[in-house]
């Protein structure tokens, strides 16, 4: 019978064979690698006498069989930032981390846009129309962003959009109503943004709204608290502000506005984009 660790090295030796020169292990691997190094130090374990009593049954306990190790995700290093995206999402749609939960809808909703940007936005989940549509950022709050970036000087399909999870959290009797995805679903996506970050190696991060933050960053609390500050993901500047949802609740009023263009004009200056007089004062009272 094959070890865990036995089936990790033929994987990873297959994935050399292709051309991919690194992989993404999950902790569970990580530490069937260790096992073996640490065997590899210890050398061969000497052999013990054995002692068989006929009178009295044997009690020795069972070895219980560890598990295979995990999937891993794989981005291979050839090819264009867009067909490594492209490769990918492919891996994405079967991913056994997020099926396993048994909490996420079928249908995957992967990312949009440019794979060479210099600024990534990332929401947290798919709703209803960006299931239905397979695109994220396609509903009324996309909108809003879509807004957001003309207001920037910069198109939907200059930037890279994408999501924490790639699947629309389930719910009992479900039709158009969404949910926040649990940290467990957050925890199964997130080494394909991992992956997706090293592809396309923005300039800049935008996490939209308390969840993306706190499956980027594991910042949680309000917004307002995280806000107005830098922070940093695998290396790459990221700034946090209100998801565009916020702008379409009936109470957002012209501050709210004004602290979502501040967070934006913190971006485009990180990303060294012109700023007019007009658009500093957009949203300020009159």
């Amino acid at each position: 019978m094959s070890r865990p660790v036995d089936v990790l090295i033929d994987f990873l030796k297959s994935e050399e064979t292709r051309g991919v020169s690194s992989v993404y292990l999950d902790e569970e691997a990580r530490e069937a690698l260790r096992e073996l190094h640490r065997r590899k130090k210890q050398g061969p374990a000497p052999a013990a006498a054995a002692s068989v009593n006929l009178d009295e049954p044997d009690e020795t306990p069972a070895v219980a069989q560890k598990p295979a190790p995990a999937a891993v995700v794989v981005a291979p290093e050839a090819g264009s930032p867009a067909e490594r995206i492209a490769a990918l999402k492919a891996q994405a749609a079967g991913w056994p981390a997020a099926r396993a939960l048994g909490s996420l809808r079928e249908t995957m909703v992967f990312s949009v846009g440019n794979p060479e940007a210099e600024l990534m936005l990332v929401g947290e989940a798919p709703g209803y129309q960006e299931e239905r549509e397979q695109e994220p950022f396609v509903g009324p709050a996309g909108q809003k962003l879509n807004e957001i970036l003309r207001a920037m000087g910069l198109s939907r399909e200059a930037v890279y959009i994408s999501n924490i999870v790639k699947f629309r959290p389930a719910m009992e009797r479900q039709t158009t109503n969404n949910r926040k995805p649990t940290a467990d679903e957050m925890a199964a996506c997130l080494p394909f943004v991992k992956e997706e970050v090293r592809i396309v190696r923005p300039k800049c991060i935008v996490a939209l709204g308390a969840t993306a933050a706190e499956g980027l960053l594991g910042l949680t609390g309000a917004v307002a608290k995280m806000r107005e500050q830098w922070h940093e993901f695998d290396g790459i500047p990221t700034r946090v502000s209100y998801h565009p949802a916020y702008l379409l609740h009936g109470t957002a009023a012209l501050r709210d506005k004004r602290k979502i263009w501040e967070d934006m004009l913190a971006v485009m200056e990180k990303l060294g984009l012109p700023v007019s007089d007009k658009q500093r004062g957009f949203f300020l009272p009159k």
